[in-house]
C-alpha cells in the first residue's frame, strides 16, 4: 500500500470572512510530485500557507505523515519536515549565502551541519562560488536557488515550492527545474505551485487544477498536457 505523506480533507482557508480556499481534498504519496495549477487568484498560494501553518484560519482536516496537523504550529510542522519555500523567496538580504542556508537547519536538533551545507551547495553549484556573497546581491534566480537550498538542508519529508519560476529569467528557470528534477530522483516528496502550468506539468506526476478556491480537476500530469479541454482552463485558450 502506498504511504500517504499528506492527506487533506475538506480544507477551507479564510482571510477574515473571505473564503479563499473551499472544501479542498487530495492526497500526496511518498516520493510523488504533485503540482497545483490554475489562474491568478485561484487560491494556490493560500493553499500552501494553510498547509504550512502560516495561515491559521482554516477548517477541515490535514493529516501529515498519518497524524493530524491542522492545529499544529508552523514551527512544529517545519521541525517534522513539512517545509515551505514561499512565493517571493524571502531570503535575508544582509546575510551571506552560507548564513542563509544555515538558517534552514535551525529547527533540527542534531546532524552534521557542515556536511549538510556541502550537500546543499553540491545540489546548487552556482551558490558555491557565491557562498560568502550577500544574498541581496544575487539575481532573482539565484535567490530562488538559495531559498530552495535553505529548505533542503532541513531534510524535508514534504517540500512545498510556491512559484519557483516567478520573476526568474528563462535560462535560470531551466536551471532551477534541473534541481527540482534532482530532488525528485532522490525521492523527495514535492507539492509544487506554479503559474507556468506547462513547466509544472512536465515536472510532476499528478496535477490539481484549482480555480476560485476549489479543485476542479485531478489527473496525471501527462494526461493534462494532452487534454485540450483542461488546457482551456489552465492556459486560458
Amino acid at each position: 500500500m502506498t504511504e500517504q505523506v499528506l492527506s487533506v480533507n475538506r480544507l477551507s482557508a479564510f482571510y477574515g470572512k473571505l473564503c479563499a480556499v473551499r472544501d479542498v481534498s487530495f492526497d500526496v504519496a511518498k516520493g510523488e510530485t504533485v503540482c497545483v495549477i490554475g489562474p491568478n487568484g485561484a487560491g494556490k498560494t493560500t493553499l500552501l500557507k494553510a498547509l504550512s501553518g502560516t495561515l491559521t484560519k482554516t477548517t477541515g482536516a490535514i493529516h501529515y505523515r498519518g497524524r493530524p496537523a491542522a492545529r499544529t504550529p508552523a514551527q512544529t510542522r517545519v521541525r517534522h519536515g513539512l517545509i515551505h519555500v514561499p512565493e517571493g523567496r524571502q531570503v535575508f538580504a544582509s546575510m551571506t549565502v552560507e548564513e542563509n542556508i544555515e538558517l534552514g537547519a535551525y529547527a533540527r536538533r542534531s546532524g552534521d551541519l557542515p556536511g549538510n551545507i556541502e550537500s546543499a551547495l553540491k545540489l546548487f553549484p552556482r551558490l558555491r562560488e557565491r557562498r560568502r556573497q550577500l544574498a541581496g546581491t544575487l539575481s532573482g534566480g539565484e535567490q530562488q536557488m538559495l531559498a530552495m537550498a535553505r529548505a533542503v538542508i532541513g531534510h524535508p519529508q514534504l517540500l512545498m515550492l510556491d512559484e519557483p519560476s516567478m520573476g526568474v529569467a528563462p535560462i535560470m528557470v531551466a536551471e532551477i527545474y534541473k534541481q527540482v528534477q534532482a530532488l525528485r530522483e532522490q525521492g523527495v516528496t514535492i507539492l509544487l505551485v506554479e503559474q507556468n502550468a506547462k513547466i509544472a506539468l512536465k515536472n510532476s506526476d499528478r496535477a490539481l487544477v484549482i480555480a476560485s478556491g476549489e479543485i476542479r480537476h485531478q489527473a496525471r500530469s501527462s494526461e493534462l498536457l494532452k487534454d485540450g479541454a483542461i488546457a482551456g482552463l489552465v492556459f486560458g485558450h
